[in-house]
C-alpha cells in the first residue's frame, strides 16, 4: 500500500474521464456517493468532460492523485466569498485507508488558505458512518438536521456539519 503522505489534489484534465467511468462500473460506490447506478460509460465521459472543460464561479473539483494515478476527487459547492460545501469520492479499493482524511485536510487547506473562506459545511446521509466519522476527523461539528432525503433508495435524515477558519 503506497503511503498516503503522497496523495495530492490537482485540478482535473482530458484522461480522467476513464477513472470516473471505473468508479461509475462500481455499484457500491455509486451507491456511497449518490451517483446513478448502471450509468452508461459514455454518459460519465459527457458529464466529465465538461466538468473538466468548463468552470463554474461556485464550484471546484480536484483529483485526488496517488503514485500518478486518480483515485477519487474532492468538491467545493456552493461557494461565495466566505463559504463552500464539502465534498468527497474516493474509489472502493481506497476506502478506509486513510485516503479521504488526507485528501480532505488538503482541501480544507486549499478553502481556508487558498480560497480565503470562513467556513466549509458538509451534508451527510445518516446510513453513511464512514462519512460521519470523516467529518468528526477532520474537526467539523456537527450542526443539525437539514431536510431528509432520498439515499440508496430511502428516504433518511441528512445531518449538517460546519468547520470554521481557526
Amino acid at each position: 500500500m503506497e503511503e498516503i503522505e503522497h496523495i495530492q489534489l490537482r485540478p482535473l484534465r482530458p484522461g480522467d474521464e476513464e477513472a470516473a467511468v471505473r468508479w461509475g462500473a462500481d455499484e457500491e460506490f455509486c451507491r456511497a456517493a449518490d451517483w446513478t447506478v448502471g450509468l452508461a460509460p459514455n454518459k460519465i465521459r459527457e458529464h466529465w468532460a465538461k466538468l473538466i472543460a468548463t468552470s463554474a464561479p461556485d464550484f471546484v473539483r480536484l483529483g485526488i492523485e496517488l503514485s500518478g494515478a486518480l483515485i477519487g476527487h474532492v468538491d467545493l459547492a456552493y461557494l461565495t466569498p466566505v463559504s463552500g460545501e464539502f465534498g468527497i469520492g474516493i474509489e472502493r479499493p481506497r476506502w478506509r485507508q486513510g485516503v479521504g482524511l488526507a485528501a480532505g485536510k488538503l482541501l480544507l487547506k486549499h478553502a481556508f488558505e487558498v480560497l480565503k473562506l470562513e467556513e466549509v459545511t458538509a451534508l451527510v446521509h445518516a446510513p453513511n458512518l464512514p462519512s460521519h466519522a470523516l467529518m468528526l476527523r477532520l474537526g467539523f461539528v456537527e450542526e443539525g438536521e437539514c431536510d431528509p432525503e432520498e439515499y440508496q433508495g430511502e428516504t433518511v435524515p441528512v445531518t449538517r456539519y460546519l468547520i470554521r477558519t481557526k
